[in-house]
């Protein structure tokens, strides 16, 4: 297992979902898993420190897991199932309750949100890591000559009929 931190989550361009990046613990390797926006926002509300006068639904798994006497030790996303539509994310809940140790099938973007709660660790499994893993596009230079095309069309914009 490969641990893991939140690197960022952003707003998929291809349909109603987000795009959360997990980034491999003090190096460059990034997992991106496509989330529902409920889950990114309950994820996003618990990293910047926000609450509800109501606990919302991990919070009550989280309270469930520890009013039963169990304890989260940390989640995993534990494989990866190629299906016709895509792939599909699988996670395990670690949970040690009377000093048995509980995996639990859950969806990745609801193990996350609940790690973030617990303040417990999020790894990735490596194979995972090796079919899915991506590196980020170095940065390249932009030269003059391709930033022309741009320079042109702004140089024929009449700007003096623009009412502000």
């Amino acid at each position: 297992m490969v641990e893991v931190e939140i690197d960022t989550i952003r707003v998929s361009l291809k349909g109603p979902h987000r795009v959360i990046l997990l980034r491999e613990m003090g190096k460059e390797r990034q997992l991106p898993i496509f989330i529902y926006e409920t889950e990114a926002d309950a994820i996003l509300m618990e990293l910047r420190g926000k609450s509800r006068p109501r606990p919302l639904t991990h919070d009550l798994l989280k309270n469930c897991i520890v009013s039963l006497g169990g304890e989260l030790q940390y989640v995993v996303v534990s494989e990866l199932r190629t299906e016709p539509t895509g792939g599909t994310f699988y996670a395990l809940l670690h949970v040690l309750q009377d000093g048995h140790e509980i995996d639990i099938d859950a969806r990745p973007s609801d193990s996350i949100a609940l790690a973030v709660r617990a303040h417990v660790p999020i790894f990735v499994a490596e194979e995972v890591l090796e079919e899915a893993g991506i590196y980020p596009a170095e940065d390249t230079e932009t030269s003059k000559e391709q930033l022309s095309v741009f320079r042109d069309f702004v140089d024929s914009l009449d700007l003096d009929d623009l009412e502000l």
